[in-house]
């Protein structure tokens, strides 16, 4: 049986709670590929396949992109504007969509009293956004690992609005 990092475990429970507090339902289930995590506004999806790690990444992000879908009209549809070979302004625009969403999932963090995964998430942030330039630059996704990040320079939280949770078009990630 595998070593869990019981610090990472307390870190997702808390997490899983402060979204849930925030008025989003949060599952655990096997989702199948391609799009193994939905997320729709109201609700977030996990992967049981996923790591922990990897869970609590995809959690905090995915938090970040659900404000922003419930307080910017704009950001309903973002990702389906932004493909292979899109203008360079747009690629910019999806550039602080994503920066901002894990910004707003450190807020979060910073809330729970979780002050010791900056840096985590710092890296996750920029190889999340290394996995999808290269897609936007190539239309090929590349290998995850080879995306990882050591060392990003630091993200700073943003403050998360009021927000009412409503349903929108179901997303799919990670």
């Amino acid at each position: 049986m595998a070593k869990v990092d019981l610090q990472l475990k307390e870190c997702f429970r808390a997490v899983r709670a402060g979204v849930e507090n925030y008025g989003l339902k949060v599952y655990i289930a096997y989702v199948l590929d391609p799009n193994p995590v939905p997320s729709d506004g109201t609700e977030t999806g996990i992967d049981y396949a996923n790591d922990l790690e990897m869970s609590l990444c995809v959690l905090v992000h995915l938090f970040g992109h659900t404000v922003q879908w419930n307080t910017v009209p704009e950001y309903r549809n973002f990702e389906s504007k932004v493909k292979p070979g899109s203008a360079p302004d747009l690629i910019e625009q999806a550039r602080v969509y994503e920066l901002n969403a894990s910004r707003l999932g450190l807020q979060l963090l910073h809330e729970l009293g979780v002050r010791d995964r900056d840096q985590w998430l710092s890296n996750w942030c920029l190889g999340d956004w290394t996995y999808l330039s290269t897609y936007y630059r190539t239309a090929k996704l590349p290998a995850w690992s080879d995306c990882i990040v050591h060392d990003a320079p630091l993200i700073e939280p943003l403050a998360i609005p009021s927000f009412e949770p409503q349903r929108f078009y179901p997303r799919y990630a990670f």
